[in-house]
């Protein structure tokens, strides 16, 4: 491990934009103890942070992130450590779900296991076109469980059951194709591609993305008389914001809006 150790690297812009780089190369960024509590740490910041506006996960080496080390579970053959491990990672994947900024996966290299549940839990994921995706455990006996959870809701259902069946690898441009991620480019283009995500979002008011993002979710969740119900309220409520107001002025006038 790099930069004192530290298992995660975390920067901030004079944007909102918080980058969040897994640090642990040797161990190809594995989701041990520590790199969680980290990740959970800085996510729990970003969302206590009103100044951030979107959150980008990166890597440094080879493998954006090999999911668990098995050789640490391994070595812990006793059921309450494992359900730790397990109820830990859950909660740092679901403060990605419920944080109010978008968190965009810049995937550089190997995503497998709890690494490709961690790029199918964030909101957005730019590949380079060298990256690989697998939900490998099982080819170790371990199906792939938790990572099955998000990977279901972005893959569509005989895809993502390949995957979690066979623990094959796919390319970046299976990926794509399957809606695992929203972008494929060469390795030299990921950091501008990024980018135009990060510019895009940052021309939009912070409490229409995040009050959009928590509606996509939830609303996927329920049946359709229920989605729409709710979807509308949150119009309403969304309309009654200064944002909304401004921007409706902005059009009637036909002006660009003045966010405040």
């Amino acid at each position: 491990m790099t930069d004192q150790e530290t298992p995660l690297r975390v920067a901030h812009d004079a944007r909102g934009v918080v980058t969040l780089t897994l640090n642990d190369p040797a161990r190809f960024n594995a989701l041990g103890s520590e790199m969680l509590t980290a990740l959970q740490q800085a996510l729990d910041a970003v969302a206590r942070d009103e100044t951030s506006r979107v959150v980008v996960l990166a890597a440094e080496g080879k493998a954006f992130c090999a999911g668990h080390n098995l050789k640490d579970m391994a070595a812990h053959p006793d059921l309450a450590w494992y359900q730790q491990l397990f109820a830990q990672c859950s909660r740092m994947m679901l403060a990605i779900h419920k944080l109010p900024v978008p968190v965009i996966a810049r995937v550089q290299g190997m995503a497998t296991a709890a690494g490709c549940q961690l790029v199918a839990q964030c909101d957005l994921a730019v590949a380079a076109d060298s990256a690989t995706f697998a939900t490998s455990g099982i080819n170790y006996g371990l199906f792939c469980a938790t990572p099955s959870v998000p990977l279901v809701r972005n893959v569509p259902a005989k895809r993502a059951m390949e995957m979690l069946l066979t623990g094959d690898f796919i390319d970046a441009a299976t990926a794509l194709e399957q809606g695992l991620v929203n972008r494929v480019v060469s390795a030299a283009e990921l950091d501008a591609e990024v980018e135009k995500f990060v510019v895009s979002i940052l021309q939009k008011p912070r409490v229409a993305v995040a009050m959009g993002k928590a509606l996509v979710y939830q609303q996927r969740e329920l049946g359709m008389d229920a989605a729409y119900q709710l979807a509308g309220q949150a119009m309403a409520v969304n309309m009654m914001d200064a944002s909304a107001q401004e921007g409706a002025r902005a059009f009637v006038e036909k002006r660009a809006p003045a966010w405040k």
